[in-house]
């Protein structure tokens, strides 16, 4: 079996590998134990069967990672359909530029075994692995739910910027993640920057719509804040 991890979680060792449709009931497994695990359950949108299934039949990719007890850890990439609901549409994308957007979706880790980086690990494997696809992509996007703090850590680290705060998945307050791959942002040099407390929505909403992008989580007085920056455009 070709491995594109081996690692050491203490003494015990652990390996990564992509994961293929007869993995399925091994991921449902772990992400009801994790939903089961969430004090908030909205603040994680599982993936249901169907969708598992399409991002494993050659629309995505997902990863695991297994010690001898089974999966303990998994990352998602859903190639995603282009409708109105279309991420790319919420940051203000083109129509044109829809096809090379991925999502990066579900990321969950065995109560078990958090602690150890394996987010991560498993975001810098996965990201490798995507350049390795014949279907390249410019962005990668994904929403992540306000006060869910080490999923917000982990896009952030990634270099992922909010670029909206709006409702999703019918009735969920989302913010909306985007990053571009290729490195050609062009965006200019940071010109102001506001730092706005998570639970204000509409304030974070008004910087969002003039443009602002928020690019990092502070801890205040027991409560978080976003750092919003405003950037000068290039000229």
């Amino acid at each position: 079996m070709d491995y594109l991890f081996e690692g050491l979680l203490g003494s015990e060792s652990y390996t990564v590998r992509l994961l293929i449709k007869e993995d399925i009931s091994q991921v449902e497994q772990l992400q009801d134990l994790v939903v089961k695990t969430l004090t908030e359950k909205k603040s994680l949108q599982p993936l249901t069967y169907e969708e598992l299934d399409y991002i494993l039949t050659g629309n995505g990719l997902m990863i695991g990672a297994f010690t001898e007890k089974g999966l303990i850890a998994f990352r998602a990439l859903l190639v995603p359909p282009i409708d109105e609901e279309h991420l790319g549409l919420d940051v203000g994308l083109d129509a044109e530029e829809l096809p090379r957007v991925i999502y990066q979706e579900i990321s969950n880790v065995h109560p078990d075994y958090r602690g150890n980086r394996l987010q991560q690990t498993l975001a810098h494997l996965i990201m490798q692995e995507l350049g390795e696809l014949e279907q390249k992509f410019t962005y990668v996007a994904c929403t992540v739910a306000p006060f869910n703090i080490p999923s917000l850590k982990d896009k952030f680290k990634q270099g992922m910027e909010i670029a909206a705060l709006k409702i999703k998945y019918v009735d969920q307050l989302r913010y909306v993640f985007i990053k571009r791959l290729d490195g050609e942002d062009g965006e200019g040099e940071i010109s102001e920057i506001a730092r706005v407390p998570m639970g204000d929505v509409e304030g974070q909403q008004a910087l969002l719509d003039e443009g602002w992008r928020g690019i990092s989580l502070e801890e205040d007085d027991g409560g978080y804040r976003v750092l919003y920056v405003k950037r000068q455009p290039m000229t």
